[in-house]
This record gives C-alpha cells, structure tokens and sequence, in this order.
C-alpha cells in the first residue's frame, strides 16, 4: 500500500517534468580583461559579443565596470571620480546598436553613472533586441574594504531590485557584492525573475596587502550564489573579469548554474566568451515541486528589517 501511495505521489510529478515542453534559451557571458584605454575595452566587449552571439546566444552580459580597471583599490582616486559620466550616452548607443544587430538581449555589465541628481552610481543598462534600452539598474550593495573602496565611489542604488521581461525570458541584473545577500535574490525571484544575472568585478587579493585571509574565495563567491538558485529554483549567470590589476588577481570562474544548482558551465582566468543553455520551463517546474516560495513565512521574518 506504502509503495502504490508513494508512487500515486511522485508520478504525476514525475511526469510533469518528463513530458513538459522545453522552452530553451541560450545565454552567454563575456569574461574579458579590462585595460586602461575605454576605447579598446568597448571594442573588444563589442567583438566578443559578436562571438557570443555567433555561438548561438539569446542573451549576452558583461562584466562590471568593464570600461576601465578596478579603481576602487585605492579610496581617494580622484581621477577616477571624473570616469562617472550621464547615460545614455555613446557607449550605452553602441551596446544598442550592437543588440539590435543580433537580435540579442543584452546585460551591458555595468557602467559608472553620474546621475541626474549629481551622485554617482553603479549601473547596469539592459537593452532589448531591437536596441533600445529597456532600463537601468543600480548597485543596492556597495562593499567598503581592503581594495574594494566603492563606498567612496558609489551611493547606494536607489532603483530597488528590477526585473525586465524581454522577448527571451524575465531577467534580472544585480552587480557583483549584491550576490552575497539572499534577500535580493528572492526578491528578484518573487518578482518574476527566471535569470539572475551577476557582473561582477572579483579576484584574490596579494599576500603582502592582506595575509590573514585564508580559503578558497573563489568556491565560497560560486557556492553562494548556486545557493541563491537552488534556494528560488532559478538559473544563476555570474560574469566576472580576468586578469592582475595592481593587487587584486581578478580569477574569472564566469559559470551558469541551473535551477536545481548545477553548474552548467564555468570558465577559466582566461578570457573568453561562456555560452549554456537554459530551459526556462525547468523554473516554474521546480518551484511548484519544491514549494520553497510557497512555503516562506514573511510574518516572522521582521526581524530582517530591525536588526
């Protein structure tokens, strides 16, 4: 009786995920290197778009801040400050350009922004593929530590988690240190979002700057993150850079993981372009099987918003 009962249980979900048709979307990551000039950076993010979207791929992002070196290993570059232009602008034209050239959705990284209100921010813009710019995001995060001084470069995002339905699925765009917090995550996942995307500018930092720091960084950032979508039943998309800068060996590891939290592809410290495919179906499938969202209790959980 245990077994009939079990498997009148499980069979119906069984064949929900056995005969539901798929709904496959490839995506693709850009792991560069990022130099001083901005007119070589855009130059070769725009060729190795190209590539992605010549392997088959439906929706590119880039890596963060990818127009110029990590800056913020220094707290008072002044220089640096100046980097922060308005957008749109010609960059912002030519990343139009280049989605509407393929076809293509695309997560333009982040960009440094001088806003209408004269603070600078952290910005991911996201372009459809007709090349207009669906929208921007803001880094809602920002990190203030050993070579990571970005609370002296950027405010706070102010646009709140946003998600974009393009013509290749609801995506979301959060940038690099927003992928150690949960909550942003669920929210882009109670919002709709079937792809969390990550920017991200991350590496190891160089013992005679930071020497008590021991561990293996780079599994902790990927394990956190295929947590996020095991924990939402969502597809992760982490791009990073590679490459030395100064002290920070920035280690790449760009990877794509699916809904059940498996890694579906991940890339090396060289550049190059990660492609994977994605079968949207598979999110709300897993998260009518796991219920984990189902299941939350918000009404115990004020104390995230008074500690």
């Amino acid at each position: 009786m245990y077994r009939t009962q079990f498997h009148n249980v499980i069979n119906p979900l069984w064949y929900t995920f056995a005969s539901m048709e798929k709904k496959i979307v490839t995506v693709g990551l850009v792991q560069m290197q990022c130099t001083a000039s901005a007119e070589d950076n855009l130059k070769r993010a725009l060729q190795k778009i190209d590539e992605a979207a010549q392997k088959g791929a439906q929706i590119v992002c880039l890596p963060e801040l990818f127009l110029s070196p990590y800056f913020c290993q220094r707290p008072d570059d002044k220089a640096a400050l100046e980097l922060a232009v308005p957008l749109p602008n010609a960059v912002t034209e030519a990343l139009g350009r280049k989605a509407k050239e393929h076809g293509i959705v695309l997560i333009g990284g982040s960009l440094y922004e001088l806003g209408k209100d004269g603070k600078r921010y952290n910005t991911a813009p996201v372009f459809n593929t007709d090349g207009t710019m669906l929208g921007t995001y803001r880094k809602t995060h920002i990190p203030e530590d050993i070579l990571y001084h970005e609370q002296h470069y950027f405010e706070p995002g102010n646009t709140g988690i946003k998600i974009f339905d393009t013509p290749f699925g609801k995506v979301c765009p959060l940038i690099c240190f927003d992928q150690w917090f949960p909550e942003a995550a669920r929210i882009a996942t109670l919002n709709g979002a079937e792809i969390i995307f990550y920017p991200t500018a991350i590496g190891t930092i160089d013992d005679e700057v930071e020497e008590n720091i021991t561990g293996d960084w780079e599994q902790m950032w990927r394990s956190v993150q295929v947590g996020h979508g095991a924990a939402n039943s969502v597809y992760i998309a982490a791009v990073n850079r590679v490459g030395k800068e100064d002290h920070i060996n920035f280690w790449g590891g760009s990877f794509i993981a699916d809904p059940a939290g498996q890694v579906l592809v991940k890339g090396d410290d060289k550049e190059s372009t990660i492609i994977a495919e994605c079968d949207l179906n598979r999110v709300k499938a897993l998260q009518d099987a796991w219920r984990f969202l189902n299941n939350r209790r918000p009404d115990v959980y004020h104390d995230l918003t008074k500690l």
